[in-house]
């Protein structure tokens, strides 16, 4: 069941909820630059073990409305609980995939954590995708300027190039189609805008201000948010668990789908 949830002014947010009468919910959030559909191989299994699943796509991407601002992790946190109001969720586990795990970690901060019981965090933007004087483990800024640059000039070739880092184990050429084709989908300034964003934002307070079980999955072989991220993530978040996936890249739930469904599961479960 798709629909749509009014986020702002003029602003509307695409909402496929599967399963609304699973007995546990999982709100996903997706990564740069793709969509909710970037979840498929979660949404084919989980409603089948019980799970309500609920996938959004965040403004500038999917079905969502495109507005030209917006794109600050304030913001797309503040989309996260108009979501979460709309269809009033409580005792929900947060689950979010690279800027989307980053989105989701201030949510925790900004809005306490509300109706969250369990947090799942998988190859995660936090605390930081860029390297800084102080955390030298991300991407150079200098990469991140080059993405933003790109996405001016040939988008579908920035595109192409992430395409081609996300993945550990072979895709077929088909595969990496589809993923292109859901950034597409995207507006170029939303694109833009969020890795914009990387440049300026950074989560190490938001972090420490987690309080519910986390879950940490993340591939060891990750170009994007490298591992290092993973462990800064878990000596920060009191009550984490980091689970490594030794055949993963970036996008470790299409790699390695199985194992992913099934940590989720047993996360929830526990």
């Amino acid at each position: 069941m798709g629909h749509y949830i009014n986020v702002e002014k003029n602003v509307k947010i695409f909402v496929e909820d599967l399963n609304p009468t699973g007995n546990k919910t999982i709100l996903f959030v997706h990564g740069w630059p793709g969509n909710h559909n970037l979840f498929e191989y979660q949404f084919d299994q989980l409603p089948k073990m019980g799970y309500r699943c609920i996938g959004i796509d965040c403004r500038g991407f999917g079905l969502s409305d495109k507005p030209y601002t917006g794109y600050d992790y304030d913001t797309l946190a503040d989309d996260i609980r108009h979501v979460v109001d709309e269809l009033e969720l409580n005792n929900f586990v947060l689950a979010g995939h690279s800027t989307g795990g980053a989105i989701c970690v201030r949510y925790m901060s900004k809005h306490n954590g509300y109706g969250v019981s369990k947090l799942a965090l998988f190859a995660a933007a936090a605390p930081s995708l860029i390297q800084r004087p102080y955390f030298p483990y991300g991407l150079t800024r200098e990469a991140v300027i080059n993405i933003i640059n790109g996405t001016y000039t040939d988008r579908p070739n920035v595109l192409r190039d992430f395409g081609n880092m996300i993945f550990f184990q072979y895709k077929t050429e088909q595969f990496s189609d589809w993923i292109f084709n859901l950034g597409l989908q995207a507006s170029g300034w939303a694109t833009a805008s969020i890795a914009n964003s990387w440049l300026n934002e950074e989560l190490f307070s938001d972090l420490k201000s987690i309080k519910v079980p986390t879950l940490i999955l993340h591939g060891i072989h990750d170009k994007v948010c490298l591992f290092p991220l993973a462990i800064a993530q878990k000596n920060s978040i009191q009550h984490s668990k980091l689970i490594p996936f030794e055949y993963s890249g970036h996008f470790l739930f299409c790699d390695e789908k199985d194992k992913f469904n099934m940590e989720l599961a047993n996360f929830i479960e526990e």
